[in-house]
C-alpha cells in the first residue's frame, strides 16, 4: 500500500485516482481520448486478419482444418475465460498498468504467432486473445471513469474504431501476404499495439485502484443476485454469438447462392463496413434518451428482416441484407458496451459488469459458429441454421428489452 496517496474519493466513485503529478486537465482529457482510440484500434486486427490467410496457413503448415479452427476460437475462449478475472488483476496493478501490460502482451502474442513453430503459433494466439479480453472489459470503464457525461459519443467513438481496425485487417492481409507472406502479414499488426504503448504511456502517472476490499467471488455474487446484470450479460452474449456465425459462415452462404467466393468476400467486407455505421450511430442515439427499449425493437425488426432475405435463394438483393445484418450488428455491439456503463452507478462496477458480461458472451459466441455448421451438415442447407439465427434473434431482444429499461444495478 506504500505506493498509494491519500487522498479523498471522487464524488460518485469508488475508484480512487493517484496522480503522480498534476496535469492540465484539458491536455490530459485529450491524451486520455487518444490512447483510449490506440487501445481500440488493437483489439480487432490480430483476429480478423487470420481468417483471409488461413488456406496459405494451410498450405504452409499442414494443419487441418479442425486445427485451424483453434485459431479462431482459441482467443474467444481467452475472452471468456479472462473477463471475469481482469477484476482480480485491476486490484494488484491498477487500471492503467493493467492496460499497459496488456498491450505489451498482446504485441509479444502476435510475434510468438508468427515464429516458426506450429506450438508457438498457439501460444502466441492464446496470449494475445487474452491481451485483447483485458481491452474489451476495461475500455466501458475508463468511459466511465472519465466521461460520464459522454458516454453514448464515447463509446460509439471506441467502438466505431475497433471495427474499423477489423475492417482494415481483413481487407490489407492478402496483399501485405502477397509482399512478405502470411508470417509478415499477421506480424504487422503488432506495430500498433507498439504504437499504443507509447501512447498510452502519460497514463502511467495514474494508478486507478478500487477502494472495496471485497474479493472478486464477492463482487461477483453481488452481480449474480441482479436480474439486470444477467440482461445486460445475455444481450452482451446472444449479439455476439450472431455476429461470429455471420464472420464465419456468411460467406458459405452466399457462395451457395450461387456467388463467386470473391464476390462473398466482398460481402462479408461491406458487412463489416456499415457495422461500423452502427457502432458510430446506435450508441450516439442510445446515449440521448432514458430507455433504450424503442432501439432494441428496431434493431430487432431489422435484423429480422436481413435474415429473411438471406434465406431467400434470389441474390439480387444480397447486397441490402449483408448491408442491413451489419449495421444491425455494429448496432447492437455498441449498444451492449453502452448498457455497462448506463445500467452501473461507479467505475468499480462497470468493471465487474463489463467482465461477467463479457466472459458469458465470449463462451457464447465461441459455440455459435460451431453449432451452426453442425446444423448445416446436419440438414444439408442454411435454411435450418438461418432459422436458428431467428431463434437467437427472440432471446436477444427479450434481453435487449430488459436491458434497456433506465435502471441501476444494485451491489
Amino acid at each position: 500500500m506504500a505506493n498509494r496517496r491519500d487522498q479523498p474519493p471522487l464524488a460518485n466513485s469508488t475508484l480512487i485516482p493517484l496522480p503522480t503529478q498534476n496535469r492540465n486537465a484539458r491536455h490530459h482529457r485529450a491524451l486520455l481520448i487518444a490512447g483510449i482510440i490506440f487501445v481500440a484500434i488493437n483489439l480487432r486486427p490480430a483476429l480478423t486478419g487470420v481468417g483471409p490467410l488461413i488456406s496459405d496457413i494451410r498450405q504452409d503448415t499442414g494443419l487441418s482444418n479442425a486445427a485451424l479452427g483453434l485459431l479462431t476460437t482459441l482467443p474467444l475462449l481467452a475472452f471468456g475465460t479472462v473477463s471475469a478475472l481482469t477484476p482480480l488483476v485491476t486490484r494488484r496493478l491498477g487500471l492503467e498498468r493493467t492496460l499497459a501490460a496488456a498491450l505489451l502482451l498482446l504485441g509479444s502474442g502476435i510475434l510468438l504467432r508468427v515464429a516458426p513453430s506450429i506450438a508457438l503459433l498457439y501460444v502466441g494466439t492464446l496470449l494475445l486473445g487474452i491481451a485483447i479480453a483485458f481491452g474489451n472489459v476495461l475500455l466501458p470503464t475508463l468511459v466511465k471513469r472519465d466521461f460520464p457525461e459522454h458516454t453514448g459519443i464515447m463509446t460509439s467513438l471506441y467502438s466505431s474504431v475497433m471495427g474499423a481496425g477489423a475492417t482494415i485487417a481483413a481487407g490489407i492481409s492478402v496483399p501485405l501476404s502477397v509482399a512478405v507472406g502470411w508470417r509478415g502479414s499477421l506480424a504487422v499488426w503488432a506495430v500498433p499495439a507498439i504504437a499504443a504503448c507509447l501512447v498510452w504511456l502519460p497514463q502511467l502517472g495514474s494508478r486507478t485502484l478500487p477502494r472495496s476490499s471485497g474479493t472478486l467471488r464477492e463482487s461477483l455474487h453481488d452481480l449474480g443476485r441482479s436480474p439486470l446484470a444477467w440482461q445486460v450479460a445475455c444481450f452482451m452474449g446472444l449479439q455476439s454469438m450472431t455476429f461470429y456465425v455471420v464472420l464465419a459462415w456468411l460467406p458459405s452462404i452466399l457462395q451457395s447462392r450461387g456467388l463467386s467466393p470473391d464476390y462473398a468476400g466482398w460481402m462479408l467486407a461491406l458487412s463489416q463496413g456499415t457495422g461500423i455505421l452502427g457502432t458510430m450511430l446506435v450508441p450516439t442515439w442510445a446515449g440521448r434518451i432514458t430507455s433504450q427499449r424503442p432501439i432494441i425493437w428496431a434493431l430487432g425488426l431489422l435484423e429480422g428482416v436481413s435474415l429473411i432475405g438471406l434465406l431467400v435463394p434470389e441474390t439480387t438483393l444480397a447486397p441490402l441484407w449483408v448491408s442491413i445484418i451489419g449495421f444491425v450488428l455494429g448496432g447492437t455491439f455498441g449498444l451492449a458496451l453502452l448498457f455497462i456503463v448506463l445500467r452501473t452507478a461507479d467505475a468499480r462496477t462497470a468493471t465487474e459488469l463489463s467482465g461477467m458480461a463479457q466472459s458469458i458472451g465470449y463462451m457464447l459466441a465461441a459455440a455459435g459458429p460451431i453449432f451452426f455448421g453442425y446444423l448445416h451438415d446436419l440438414m444439408q442447407s442454411w435454411s435450418g441454421p438461418i432459422v436458428f439465427l431467428m431463434l437467437i434473434l427472440v432471446a436477444k431482444v427479450v434481453a435487449g428489452l430488459g436491458a434497456g429499461r433506465p435502471l441501476i444495478i444494485k451491489t
